[in-house]
């Protein structure tokens, strides 16, 4: 199947027993490359980058702790599939990781439109983070959700560029109370280019 073609089906979704059983041995082994795919940018906001992998150990997760049987099973393939890239695109949960409850519900209430503004810089040209197909994640009061996820399309060149070891890559956010910015080291870049293909 090609990263065009990318997406979890029924028939790729092990059985409650099945899973119970490798549980332990599926996360650990998905330990490293998670790691590979995070990104910090700034004291609060770090972007997990989603692939086919991370989805299906989602859906797996899911469907293990609800036990919601076959009947659930269409439900998180509709939630999670949207969130695999396509060959042409990299797709991250955008998390704004903030313990202290009081001083969470205060920054997020400062940072409404975050997703929006969002970019990779690839030798010099800026690629626009869009958010995803889901509903607004911000309240009618202006405060944002902790949880975001954004979508960064790519031409065929710079995604070339992308995987260059040599390439100066940057991930930023812009936003009025939220301006950091992260370099994205060469191994990072490595595993996200495995998105491309």
């Amino acid at each position: 199947m090609t990263a065009q073609e990318r997406k979890i089906t029924p028939a790729d979704i092990m059985s409650y027993k099945d899973y119970a059983a490798k549980r332990t041995d599926l996360r650990r082994d998905l330990i490293p490359r998670k790691k590979s795919r995070r990104i910090e940018v700034g004291p609060f906001a770090t972007f997990y980058f989603e692939n086919y992998d991370t989805m299906w150990l989602q859906v797996q997760e899911m469907l293990h702790i609800e036990k919601g049987g076959e009947g659930q099973i269409a439900g998180e393939l509709e939630a999670y599939n949207p969130l695999i890239p396509q060959g042409n695109e990299l797709i991250a949960t955008l998390m704004l990781e903030i313990e202290d409850p009081v001083q969470r519900e205060k920054i997020l209430k400062q940072l409404a439109g975050i997703e929006e503004a969002t970019s990779f810089e690839i030798a010099g040209v800026r690629v626009k983070g869009t958010p995803t197909e889901y509903e607004d994640r911000t309240t009618p009061d202006g405060k944002t959700s902790s949880v975001h996820w954004v979508r960064f399309v790519f031409t065929p060149e710079l995604r070339k560029q992308f995987a260059d070891p040599n390439a100066r890559v940057l991930l930023a956010i812009e936003h009025p109370n939220y301006g950091h910015i992260a370099v994205v080291s060469p191994e990072i870049c490595r595993e996200l280019a495995t998105d491309f293909a």
